[in-house]
């Protein structure tokens, strides 16, 4: 093929996984996922949350299930690293969790503390030795998403590269002025109108958590998170960051391949997860042309040629969000990184991690595209919830129409 086009058979991949995965109903970031998770959603996780209290003391975790239940078989666990700078973890804390029946649940936080009983409890159940308190039960989702607007804006990327839109030596497609701008506008709205949030009034099974920082910073004060689940020994579906297992997976391969590098990336770990790079390299290419300029994604490198991604693809191949609990205020996805890599110092003493109110989609979907925290925008800015980062569980609960559905 011509070394600055993609092959016909490319480019239908492309179409093919880049469409279903907007037109699939994404119940949390963590959306497209593969069959062993598809068959049980309580095992699915749709996203993850991390950040530091206001009073800076409290390490407050959220996960939140696909499904509107948990299940009796699994273990659903936090996973907090912990060292003095980021990028530099030497100890480990998990927060496990069990619910061995519908109102009955066990959590153990490292050696630390560990807690039993009901999880109906409002206000939630506390540990033993009261370093943490817990919470289980269905929850408003945060998560908001323009799904049906960031579809149309992809399909209009399909068409262009079908139409012969020519790719760099990296992959990162050159989409002329009018492809862009049908893209944004697209991308804005739902329908043709106004954004609109497809996961308005979804509840998920939520599982929550509020430890003391001391706790879990056995290593430093710099704080690395990602969740799982797992049945025995066997790992069925893990989260770190929104959308990096299954956006930046696969995107141009089979369903066959795809499913199989999604379940392969489950069953590693943060720390086993450089041979995902290559492919995160290619994937990372597709979105830096989203807004019509190669090369300007962020830590990308104008020199390394082919492997112009490989820096960022290394980044997010390590799956996890990182806090630094030094702060107290949370008010920038990847505020960590961005203070430690990317020239970006305004955002030096922001904890990071991700709140319930971060627009964290749009974030990292920018910071692919353009470099910077803003810039590519589906209109959806908020959930229609109050949800919050101070009142424990901190996700709204259901309405009260909607649970009763």
């Amino acid at each position: 093929m011509h070394p600055f086009r993609l092959s016909r058979s490319a480019v239908r991949a492309f179409s093919v996984a880049i469409v279903a995965a907007a037109a699939v109903p994404a119940f949390g970031s963590d959306h497209l996922d593969t069959p062993a998770v598809i068959a049980d959603p309580r095992a699915d996780i749709g996203d993850l949350y991390a950040w530091t209290s206001p009073d800076g003391r409290q390490l407050e975790l959220v996960m939140t299930i696909v499904g509107h239940a948990f299940s009796d078989r699994l273990d659903y666990v936090f996973h907090v690293d912990s060292g003095p700078r980021f990028g530099r973890t030497s100890a480990t804390t998990t927060i496990a969790c069990r619910l061995a029946t519908a109102d009955e649940m066990e959590c153990r936080a490292g050696h630390g503390d560990w807690a039993r009983g009901g999880n109906t409890m409002p206000d939630g159940l506390d540990g033993r030795n009261a370093r943490f308190r817990v919470f289980a039960g269905l929850r408003d989702d945060p998560f908001f998403n323009n799904v049906k607007g960031t579809r149309a804006a992809y399909q209009a990327a399909v068409a262009a590269l079908r139409d012969g839109a020519p790719v760099d030596e990296a992959g990162c497609p050159a989409f002329d002025a009018a492809t862009v701008r049908e893209i944004h506008e697209q991308w804005r709205h739902t329908d043709g109108g106004p954004a609109k949030n497809l996961l308005a009034g979804w509840t998920p099974a939520s599982l929550v958590v509020s430890i003391d920082v001391a706790s879990v910073a056995k290593g430093g004060r710099m704080l690395a998170v990602w969740a799982s689940t797992s049945e025995g020994a066997r790992r069925i579906d893990r989260a770190g960051r929104p959308l990096t297992g299954n956006a930046l997976l696969g995107t141009t391969a089979s369903n066959d391949v795809a499913d199989r590098l999604k379940e392969q990336y489950n069953a590693a770990t943060p720390a086993t997860s450089d041979r995902f790079v290559a492919e995160i390299e290619k994937n990372l290419a597709l979105y830096d042309g989203f807004d019509g300029t190669c090369g300007n994604a962020w830590l990308a490198d104008p020199n390394a040629r082919a492997h112009r991604y490989r820096t960022l693809a290394r980044l997010l191949a390590d799956d996890r969000l990182w806090i630094d609990t030094a702060s107290a205020t949370c008010t920038q996805p990847f505020a960590v990184e961005l203070a430690a890599l990317g020239g970006h110092r305004g955002h030096a003493g922001d904890c990071g991690g991700r709140t319930p109110l971060y627009d964290a989609i749009d974030v990292y979907r920018s910071l692919l595209a353009n470099g910077m925290t803003s810039g590519i925008d589906d209109g959806v800015d908020r959930d229609e919830r109050e949800h919050s980062t101070s009142v424990f569980p901190f996700l709204a609960a259901p309405d009260a129409k909607e649970h009763a559905r």
